[in-house]
């Protein structure tokens, strides 16, 4: 089984071909802006050194994370699936990033994915210990207004050393991981999970927490 995995929803955009022994190929690209351009060059660059295969499924991060990036990689997702006459699964970030975890960490810890939403708060998601999937839908926070952890924490996310030390300054249990952006390779093995029914289904459509910003017209 090959899956194709894709992100776009920070600062990079990123591709990967995943088989069930791990990693095929995978790619990278910063990308602060233009994702609708680079995300799809990317994928055609990734298909080409990788021999045009046939992939059994595309997998997307669905959110939390920017709109735009979020659109462009479900999109893209989506045509390609069509196209190849295979399913497109949905993956939330939080889920790919504890995949990335130690499985011993994991299987002790919670492991709290929080990503910066660039309003001034968090975007803070749950993934049990032992699970591989999201406890419940990510949820907007303040930094200072965080909730307390029913038990010991792994800190995962772009905004995990703030939370770690956020968590610690209180006296809960956490720890830091060097998890800071999905792992293309996670992603497609959390996609492998859900294509196998092991964990529950996962539609691939934009998981917004926050509306879009909306200004008035001129």
């Amino acid at each position: 089984m090959i899956i194709l995995a894709l992100d776009a929803s920070g600062r990079q955009v990123s591709a990967a071909l995943w088989s069930e022994g791990g990693p095929v190929r995978c790619l990278v690209e910063p990308a602060a802006q233009g994702q609708a351009a680079l995300l799809p060059a990317l994928v055609e660059r990734l298909l080409t050194e990788a021999g045009h295969p046939r992939p059994d499924a595309v997998a997307a991060i669905i959110g939390p994370g920017g709109f735009t990036g979020l659109r462009v990689a479900l999109s893209l997702a989506q045509g390609l699936a069509a196209g190849w006459e295979v399913p497109v699964i949905g993956v939330t970030l939080g889920e790919a990033l504890a995949a990335a975890v130690p499985a011993p960490l994991r299987a002790a810890r919670a492991v709290w994915s929080v990503t910066d939403s660039r309003r001034g708060h968090w975007f803070l998601e749950q993934v049990a210990p032992g699970q591989d999937q999201a406890t419940a839908p990510p949820v907007s926070v303040l930094p200072e207004a965080l909730p307390r952890p029913s038990g010991p924490i792994a800190a995962a996310g772009d905004m995990a050393p703030q939370l770690a030390a956020r968590l610690l300054a209180r006296g809960d249990a956490a720890v830091l991981t060097d998890c800071r952006r999905p792992d293309p390779g996670a992603i497609a093995a959390v996609a492998a999970l859900r294509l196998a029914g092991r964990i529950p289904p996962l539609a691939a459509q934009p998981l917004y927490v926050d509306p879009p910003s909306v200004r008035p017209p001129a």
